[in-house]
């Protein structure tokens, strides 16, 4: 069946208006709960969240529909996304529910769910969750409702796994680190982790007011940690998006690296110490460069569609370990079993001391095609039409061998985005606003 309210990455959309109103919220934690706690003794669901000022709302709409549902609530109050997929497996809950809408505007909100195993749920499931909320919401005639009880140590529980995926003797002494938390989930522990673990600390977007998430920092304005990073004099600077499970970084020498930059790290690292199992799995949307210096290391490379559980989905059919998006989303499935930006910087600064070198001088290993995306307002994908598809392929035939054209429409907002990848950036661009046109608005 077409899914109505899922996307790429759960359920997102503007507070108020549907999917993301109070009474839907309340209905989908009931259609939650009668889907993955049926058959389970004393079910019990985790609820984390962001730093979002309607995520209390919504918290509170889930804890009703979920205890209607006869589920014991967990709350987890506001924790990067990851911490709940951790958490989830720990205290062997029946799901774990995320009230975050990750990288968007504070105005936005949605809702993301692991299943039991920590991990991302399948579209089959999706599927049964819609259907089930089609159906009146009734209270279970053979079970008193949920009871609701606050987990006051999920962050320190959090932090103790993230440093177990490193060695226990890594430290990061006399390094100067700028962590830019966007205001969101993180803005708590991930400076901790890194002040524990030896560095110098200076702290931007860590002052979440409820509606300054994402605004104007963090991993969707990189620019501002890069300015930060330049006037504090930091070595590197780490950019967080809103949920924590998004990392991009700035280097030694100001530059911003993206996921791309910062997988081809980790793999490398892996390869020398003889622990890379397997190949990398990027997106449709991963560099063409990133492929190539792979391949000049011999690693084998794998494109799944756009989206975390894709890559992780690949992973796992492929039993390889690491992937990840050129967004700063990287799974290492040797660590943890969702991306998350504390865990990815862990695994990037230890990989530069085992490589004994700077980030710079692994991301210049890299030959990375130019590349231009241009998002056009539409519904569903709407306008991949004959006129649209003659633009794509004149592009095409314009790139040869030595380019990319990409169209997908986004999971997470009203738009189709046209990406043209090659090694002119004139011509991409031309080409680029040459389909855009031909989109109908």
């Amino acid at each position: 069946m077409a899914r109505k309210y899922f996307g790429t990455d759960g359920i997102r959309g503007r507070v108020g208006v549907p999917p993301m109103s109070p009474d839907f919220v309340l209905h989908l934690g009931w259609a939650i709960g009668r889907i993955l706690a049926r058959d389970v003794d004393q079910p019990k669901i985790l609820v984390g969240k962001d730093t979002r000022q309607s995520g209390y709302m919504f918290e509170s709409a889930l804890e009703a529909g979920l205890s209607a549902a006869g589920v014991h609530v967990l709350l987890l109050g506001p924790q990067p996304t990851p911490a709940i997929s951790y958490l989830t497996r720990e205290l062997e809950g029946c799901a774990g529910i995320v009230v975050s809408a990750s990288h968007n505007p504070h105005h936005d909100n949605g809702i993301k769910i692991f299943g039991a195993d920590g991990f991302k749920l399948p579209d089959a499931i999706e599927e049964q969750i819609e259907e089930q909320l089609e159906q009146t919401l009734t209270l279970r005639p053979e079970s008193l409702p949920g009871k609701a009880n606050r987990i006051v140590d999920a962050g320190e529980r959090y932090l103790k796994f993230c440093k177990s995926t490193v060695n226990p003797e890594f430290r990061i002494g006399g390094i100067k680190l700028l962590v830019d938390s966007a205001h969101g989930a993180g803005y708590l522990l991930a400076p901790q982790l890194f002040r524990e673990l030896g560095a110098e600390v200076v702290t931007v977007g860590s002052d979440p007011d409820g509606i300054n998430i994402n605004d104007g920092c963090g991993a969707t304005s990189p620019e501002y940690a890069q300015s930060q990073a330049r006037a504090h004099q930091a070595d590197l600077a780490l950019i967080l998006d809103g949920d924590a499970d998004r990392l991009l970084m700035v280097d030694e020498k100001g530059a911003i690296a993206d996921g791309d930059d910062l997988l081809y790290v980790i793999a490398r690292a892996r390869l020398a110490q003889g622990k890379l199992h397997g190949g990398v799995v990027g997106t449709l949307m991963s560099n063409l460069g990133l492929e190539q210096a792979l391949e000049q290391l011999g690693i084998p490379f794998a494109r799944a569609a756009v989206g975390d559980r894709y890559v992780q989905e690949q992973l796992r059919e492929r039993d390889w370990t690491i992937g990840g998006e050129t967004s700063g989303h990287l799974i290492c499935r040797d660590c943890s079993w969702s991306g998350c930006a504390l865990i990815t910087a862990l695994q990037v600064l230890e990989a530069l001391q085992i490589l004994g070198a700077s980030l710079s001088e692994i991301r210049a290993e890299i030959n990375k095609y130019p590349q231009v995306m241009i998002n056009v307002q539409c519904q569903n994908g709407r306008g991949i039409h004959q006129q649209t598809q003659t633009a794509v392929r004149e592009a095409e035939e314009a790139l040869g061998s030595s380019g990319r054209v990409l169209l997908r429409p986004s999971g997470t907002e009203p738009v189709l985005r046209v990406m043209v990848e090659g090694e002119d950036q004139t011509t991409i661009e031309r080409l680029a606003q040459s389909i855009a046109k031909s989109i109908p608005v």
